[in-house]
């Protein structure tokens, strides 16, 4: 098992095809919980993304809760990349099974979503920055749980 990356109803086009295109370049899977605030055919999606759409495992969740049952049923931990995280990302201990999910761009994920979650982390920003762009975040969490498992292609 290998880790996988997770989309809360994602925002903004273009910074989920990049997603997805990180995804692909790293062999992992994409899951996006719906509603996404875009058609996943979406041409910023597909401009982003470029070719390597079409060499992404992405796979659609109706709802949190459907999401949620595929999780469980694969025994996989659900680590949440949030402004409200305690432990920052670097220390934090990742599995070759977790699963990282960021919320979306405008409004990050509800307190079902947080609960839900087994760890919360954050990339820790200089005082008065609130955040980072959701690509941006999720590439470098990728590379740390990556490097940590051993999990960069070769």
């Amino acid at each position: 098992m290998t880790l996988a990356l997770a989309l809360f109803q994602p925002d903004i086009a273009p910074n989920a095809g990049t997603l997805a295109r990180t995804a692909a370049c790293l062999g992992l899977s994409l899951h996006i919980i719906e509603p996404a605030g875009f058609p996943v055919g979406d041409a910023g999606f597909r401009r982003a993304g470029m070719d390597y759409l079409d060499r992404t495992a992405i796979r659609r969740h109706a709802s949190f809760a459907a999401f949620e049952d595929w999780r469980c049923a694969e025994g996989r931990r659900l680590v949440l990349a949030t402004t409200r995280g305690a432990l920052p990302y670097a220390g934090f201990a990742f599995s070759p099974s977790d699963v990282l999910l960021l919320g979306r761009e405008s409004a990050g994920v509800p307190e079902e979503v947080h609960a839900a979650a087994e760890a919360r982390i954050i990339i820790p920003l200089v005082a008065g920055a609130r955040s980072l762009n959701v690509a941006v975040a999720g590439a470098m969490i990728l590379g740390e749980a990556l490097r940590q498992t051993g999990g960069f292609p070769r």
